[in-house]
């Protein structure tokens, strides 16, 4: 929603927001913008001459804003109709989709096409460093977009992605997630399904090759499907993988590539970037210059500071397998350097009893673990909720110093007196976590 209303204000619109917390760092993004967001949801915050109102798809019946919307007749999209209807239609669409990596995956592929001045038009939940912001509407045939399996908005409970009339579509992987509209992973399927369903059969599927659940959804294509990575029938293959402590280099297409991201899943998010910017005929040389520049993006592995020796890093991981998957890069990244990760149960799905063994199972790469209170934990029943002091015995029975600490306060006096020289934090949440990472680096310098 951010991104998209910071698009919208540089195509001279007037667009005012509201939220219930805004945070870094799309709170300053849009600040930077010029964009005012209203603090609350309140009936007065719509303009009276509002030509159009944007529902996001975590509102619902009950909110203030959006029962004053419905009762003055106001014409309102979800975001997702809002793309299609007024800047789809017409275009190249490349929509990136699966369980993990698609921010990274959609950043990369428009940093490849803007380096190759294609003058993308992109849509990215997140902020990209190399790109500065999380959407653009250019002027040429091309449009990236970030595609989401969750729903739409109130009133519409299909995938946003089916909205956005793709050309190409990037499935990185298939897993459970979103378990406050998914009941299992069956139904996720299904969503995916109808989204090769609606790809033309001029256009084109990019699948994880490793993954089953991507052969399954394509199964029935009657578009072309590419599968890329590390098995030896992939028609796109990724060889040759070295990890060292400030990136990763493979070998894919019969060219090596070298990038500053690090971990499987980036090597495997690198080469779908790739795989597509080939197939639109991108020139091979831009396409490894632009892999080798890309800087990444905000909230993944990010560097948020250091004092004293002891780095703070911020990442979105909120599924086992994205926290594994960080906490495995971050090992090449910093050999024999301890890391002590910090994990907020707060996405609809790690706040429920659905990854009570799996969770422990990925924070156990780490050193040290320190878990969160669950957010929100009176939205859910008693037997629904995961147990984070199960999670943190299931960690100490393996021979890891593991430890439950409800606030961040609490938080904080745990990790002073563990945290050393040449030691890192990473900080996992996808939200803004009470601000914990600079209070860390306040209190770590304080020692």
């Amino acid at each position: 929603m951010g991104a998209v209303a910071a698009a919208f204000r540089e195509l001279g619109f007037t667009v005012t927001g509201s939220d219930d917390n805004v945070y870094p760092p799309m709170s300053t993004f849009l600040e930077s913008k010029g964009i005012k967001i209203s603090a609350g949801f309140r009936p007065e915050n719509i303009p009276v001459d509002a030509d159009l109102v944007v529902v996001g798809n975590a509102l619902c019946r009950g909110n203030p804003e959006l029962e004053a919307v419905l009762d003055r007749k106001l014409p309102y999209r979800s975001l997702p109709e809002t793309l299609k209807d007024f800047f789809l239609q017409g275009k190249s669409n490349i929509v990136v989709t699966g369980t993990h990596g698609k921010t990274t995956t959609t950043s990369l592929m428009t940093w490849i096409f803007r380096e190759a001045a294609c003058d993308p038009g992109f849509l990215i939940g997140g902020i990209a460093r190399d790109l500065a912001q999380g959407a653009a509407f250019g002027h040429s045939k091309y449009f990236i977009l970030e595609g989401d399996e969750y729903d739409t908005a109130f009133f519409d409970k299909r995938s946003k992605f089916l909205h956005y009339l793709p050309e190409t579509v990037v499935i990185n992987n298939i897993e459970f997630d979103h378990a406050d509209i998914f009941t299992n992973l069956e139904e996720i399927k299904v969503s995916f399904r109808r989204l090769v369903n609606i790809v033309p059969g001029t256009g084109a599927i990019f699948v994880n090759a490793d993954d089953p659940n991507c052969a399954e959804v394509v199964a029935k294509s009657l578009s072309r499907v590419f599968t890329v990575g590390f098995k030896e029938d992939a028609t796109h293959r990724i060889a040759d993988v070295r990890y060292h402590s400030t990136g990763s280099e493979f070998v894919f297409c019969g060219l090596r590539f070298q990038s500053l991201l690090m971990g499987e899943f980036n090597v495997r998010n690198t080469a779908m970037a790739i795989s597509v910017a080939i197939a639109y005929g991108l020139p091979v040389e831009v396409i490894q210059r632009a892999v080798a520049r890309f800087a990444g993006v905000a909230r993944r592995q990010e560097v948020r500071g250091e004092v004293n020796g002891i780095k703070v890093i911020d990442d979105f991981g909120h599924h086992p397998t994205a926290v594994r998957e960080t906490l495995s890069a971050l090992r090449y990244r910093y050999p024999g350097q301890k890391i002590l990760a910090i994990f907020e149960p707060r996405s609809n799905t790690t706040r429920r009893a659905i990854f009570q063994t799996a969770l422990p199972e990925a924070l156990k790469l780490a050193d040290v673990v320190i878990l969160a209170r669950v957010a929100r934990l009176d939205q859910l029943p008693p037997d629904d909720r995961l147990d984070p002091e199960r999670v943190v015995q299931m960690i100490q029975a393996s021979g890891i110093p593991a430890f439950y600490e409800p606030q961040v306060e609490d938080i904080l006096h745990r990790v002073k007196p563990l945290a050393k020289p040449g030691d890192v934090i990473v900080v996992f949440s996808n939200g803004g976590f009470e601000g914990i990472h600079q209070r860390l680096l306040k209190e770590l310098a304080a020692a």
